[in-house]
């Protein structure tokens, strides 16, 4: 008896514990300052309020322990609203929203520069790897599953 409520009540903490990681997400001026401190890889994640597969991606797959384990540990993650307004200072530069209240979907200068599809149009969900230097790796411009996503990342380092 005393054995079973050993393992219930380390199951449940165990449990608990995996439940309340999370990814350490980065505004790009936060990205900044970290990658001046200590080097790592980038992934950006690129997003809009209406994306269902982004959506998805935040329930099935930023939520997995094994991934939220190597993005913590391995990179540097920033997630980005491709619409939002805000100015987003970063590398010495302004980066704004000039198409805000002119689009009806308005992307942000930062999503047209890395967030393009051939070069044409914004693609979401976006997800693109740089390296230290902030060379871009890779792009993905789709919904990517749980175990793609590991190995992608794993292949990246």
């Amino acid at each position: 008896m005393k054995q079973l409520i050993f393992v219930l009540v380390f199951s449940f903490f165990a449990f608990g514990f995996a439940q309340n990681q999370s990814i350490n997400w980065l505004s790009f001026e936060e990205l900044e300052i970290a990658l001046s401190k200590a080097p790592k890889k980038v992934m950006i994640h690129f997003y809009a309020d209406w994306c269902s597969y982004c959506k998805k991606m935040e329930r099935k797959v930023y939520t997995k322990p094994e991934i939220i384990t190597k993005l913590n540990s391995d990179y540097y993650v920033v997630k980005f609203n491709v619409e939002t307004k805000n100015d987003v200072h970063f590398g010495g530069k302004t980066f704004k929203n000039l198409q805000a209240g002119k689009k009806r979907r308005p992307n942000h200068e930062l999503a047209e520069l890395l967030a393009k599809k051939d070069g044409k149009q914004v693609t979401l969900p976006a997800v693109i790897f740089l390296d230290e230097e902030l060379n871009i790796e890779k792009r993905v411009f789709s919904y990517i599953a749980p175990k793609e996503l590991l190995s992608i990342l794993k292949e990246q380092l």
